[in-house]
């Protein structure tokens, strides 16, 4: 089940927002009207692996006890590092197994140990982030141990962020499992945003992903120059409105249940540099790595040359995060590299023109964008080719308008204008702005957003969000 599908949007999301609504104050059982929904969304999803997300969180929930329970620091890091290996073996065998047998496999030049047929599970990489948080935060005693194994499970299941996120901080969670507020406000604005985020996805992500799925579709030797950079200025578009979409929808149902989940982004497309895009994208898996990984790694207090490790480190776990395969490894190098070389002296040099390094941020976000979407690293250097040596590649069996609809362009470029230009704009007029929010104006304006989409996911086909894959 996902957010923008007919089941969730007409029949699960009513029949748990009125009886939500019914368990008035009580939060004990809303909480355990929310864990039953949360668990049955999950299950709708991903049956087979129900059992492992369960087992998760009652091993956390043990881990947690015995840590809360014991004084001496060597036992609580035992405890810690023991729930650490428990939640990286999780991922680990789930995600990565398979790419490190054929990688050893390729280094080998023969069949050292045969692959497993390993489906990966719905949202592992985000719940075991979670988990991960919970333990480390505890053992630095920024909070007691949960004791209510019911409320556990609800912080690692709450089905708005249980497959793509936000990846929750157990301490901004924990409060808001029995002191949220709800209140005819709050519940409008989730609303509202989920409305948003519905339409970014549906409206946006899915017609310019068409087009991407039929242009990356083709044969090598059809894509020529101008076909390469509609495909990943369409894919960007389309990555962004997807995920951005799902997080708008995530936050907006929180709201509608009383909770304040993450701001995942913050327009990233207007970022001057790759530095200050990572500031902007995907908000809960930066400040992760940034607060339980770089900073334990020494961050940049222990000089220049260590800086620079630690960032590379960052990026390489960043794209192994994403995906167990050499592509989402390259991708994370390939940022690394250009976080490393602005602190170089690049970052400066770019401040002199507001146009060069916003042309350079989007450059070097197109190309690794590429290695994103194709899957293959030779295949993307490939289309690089075609990209940034367009005169070498001239020739197609296909005109742009043959893969491209007119529908398609007008949304891209509505899609740009909306990727930060549009409120940054509105900045400058906010008197007016502030005017349309939470007018009848804005009413009318979501009730046909939200009818357009619904028109459109009844006469598409099923889309599922990209980063139900990670």
């Amino acid at each position: 089940m996902v957010f923008s599908s007919m089941i969730f949007l007409w029949a699960f999301l009513p029949i748990v927002f009125i009886l939500d609504k019914i368990a008035g104050k009580s939060r004990k059982l809303q909480n355990i009207l929310l864990l039953a929904a949360s668990l049955l969304f999950y299950a709708w999803g991903e049956p087979r692996y129900m059992w492992l997300l369960l087992v998760s969180i009652l091993a956390n929930y043990a881990l947690g006890l015995f840590m809360d329970g014991v004084s001496g620091l060597g036992r609580r890091k035992f405890i810690l590092i023991a729930g650490i290996l428990v939640n990286l073996g999780i991922l680990g065998y789930y995600k990565y197994f398979n790419f490190f047998i054929n990688t050893l496999n390729k280094i080998f030049g023969r069949e050292l140990l045969s692959m497993k047929d390993i489906a990966l599970p719905l949202g592992v990489s985000f719940f075991t982030f979670q988990a991960m948080t919970y333990l480390i935060d505890l053992y630095k005693k920024k909070y007691p141990a949960q004791k209510n194994v019911l409320n556990m499970a609800l912080y690692f299941s709450f089905f708005p962020k249980i497959t793509q996120g936000p990846i929750e901080k157990y301490r901004d969670f924990e409060k808001q499992l029995t002191q949220r507020q709800q209140s005819l406000t709050l519940m409008g604005e989730g609303i509202r945003r989920f409305v948003y985020g519905l339409a970014k996805k549906v409206i946006i992500a899915d017609t310019l992903g068409a087009c991407v799925d039929r242009i990356y579709g083709l044969d090598l030797g059809n894509i020529n120059g101008v076909l390469a950079w509609v495909a990943i200025i369409f894919y960007s578009l389309q990555l962004y409105y997807d995920f951005s979409g799902y997080s708008d929808m995530a936050v907006g149902l929180g709201k509608m249940f009383g909770f304040h989940l993450t701001e995942n982004f913050n327009y990233p497309y207007i970022a001057s540099t790759i530095t200050d895009f990572w500031r902007r994208w995907h908000i809960s898996l930066t400040s992760w790595f940034r607060e339980y990984l770089y900073f334990p790694l020494g961050g940049n207090r222990k000089g220049k040359v260590r800086t620079y490790i630690n960032i590379s480190i960052i990026f390489i776990a960043t794209g192994l995060w994403h995906g167990a395969s050499w592509d989402f490894i390259c991708w994370g190098i390939f940022h690394g590299f250009f976080m490393v070389l602005e602190r170089l002296g690049l970052g400066k040099i770019l401040e002199k023109t507001k146009v060069v390094k916003h042309v350079y941020t989007i450059l070097v976000l197109c190309v690794g964008w590429t290695f994103f979407r194709v899957g293959d690293v030779g295949l993307t250097l490939q289309y690089l080719k075609r990209m940034f040596l367009p005169w070498m590649y001239t020739a197609s069996g296909y005109a742009v308008q043959e893969l491209v609809t007119n529908r398609a362009f007008f949304v891209a470029a509505c899609g740009i204008l909306g990727c930060g230009l549009l409120q940054k704009a509105a900045v400058k007029i906010m008197p007016r702005t502030e005017k349309f929010k939470n007018s009848t104006v804005e009413l009318v304006f979501c009730m046909l957003l939200l009818v357009y989409s619904v028109m459109l996911m009844v006469s598409s086909t099923y889309s599922a969000f990209i980063y139900m894959n990670f």
